[in-house]
């Protein structure tokens, strides 16, 4: 397998890896307290969520539109696959001597219905958004400040995201009517919060994609290169 194939490969399965998780965990919902002057409340699901436009810009910035495309789409179909299981197990009845009842495994894994729907429709939406913007904004800068094209495009994307899924959650009465605004000023803005801070972690990745890249292409002009023979004549 080739490097590239491999990188890309493995920024697949990790956007995907994190769009499972922050659906199965989703349901508990945490106080962060990592400013001195505003205490986040969220839902755990959304706490490394932000990682995954970071992933997908940076499919986006090396691979291009179509392949951050599938990526989405591939990590989409993974999280319905995860739910089906988790469905299916749902139903299964647990033995008289388990752990874990019925009941709290419902509780845990088995309430996917309009929240899965609701997270899934934002997903998709708002990684759409985010790699168009991310493209847009990398044009008209003619490819300079990479900065601004990560956290230009997230920033809308996050919104969209998070607005779609609480007000999803909060019409069919999952969450607290009332809770809907704070959430989504909550939620938003540790999102954007974290995807500031992780500014240096996208100039990181990126540093290293570019050095993995150059270092297989330097491999490359080498095997090329007349000065090394392909075959060892017979002397």
């Amino acid at each position: 397998m080739k490097r590239d194939e491999s990188i890309y490969i493995s920024l697949c399965i990790l956007f995907s890896i994190l769009i499972v998780m922050g659906n199965l965990i989703y349901q508990k919902f945490v106080s962060l307290h990592l400013l001195p002057f505003h205490t986040f409340e969220l839902s755990a699901g959304a706490i490394l969520y932000p990682l995954t436009f970071l992933l997908t810009d940076l499919i986006t910035e090396f691979y291009g539109k179509e392949k951050a495309n599938f990526c989405v789409r591939f990590g989409i179909c993974m999280n319905v696959f995860a739910a089906c299981v988790m469905i299916g197990m749902d139903q299964l009845d647990a033995t008289s001597w388990s752990k874990i009842d019925n009941e709290t495994f419902h509780k845990v894994f088995g309430l996917y219905s309009v929240a899965f729907l609701g997270s899934v429709i934002a997903c998709y939406t708002a990684q759409i958004v985010d790699i168009t913007l991310y493209l847009w904004i990398r044009k008209i800068t003619k490819g300079k400040w990479l900065w601004a094209r990560n956290n230009g495009s997230t920033a809308i994307s996050l919104f969209v995201d998070t607005f779609i899924v609480i007000t999803f959650m909060t019409t069919f009465h999952i969450l607290p009517v009332d809770r809907m605004w704070p959430l989504i000023v909550n939620s938003y803005l540790f999102k954007l919060f974290f995807t500031i801070c992780s500014t240096p972690l996208f100039y990181v990745c990126v540093g290293i994609i570019k050095n993995l890249q150059k270092s297989k292409k330097r491999e490359a002009n080498l095997l090329d290169s007349p000065l090394i023979p392909s075959k060892i004549s017979h002397l």
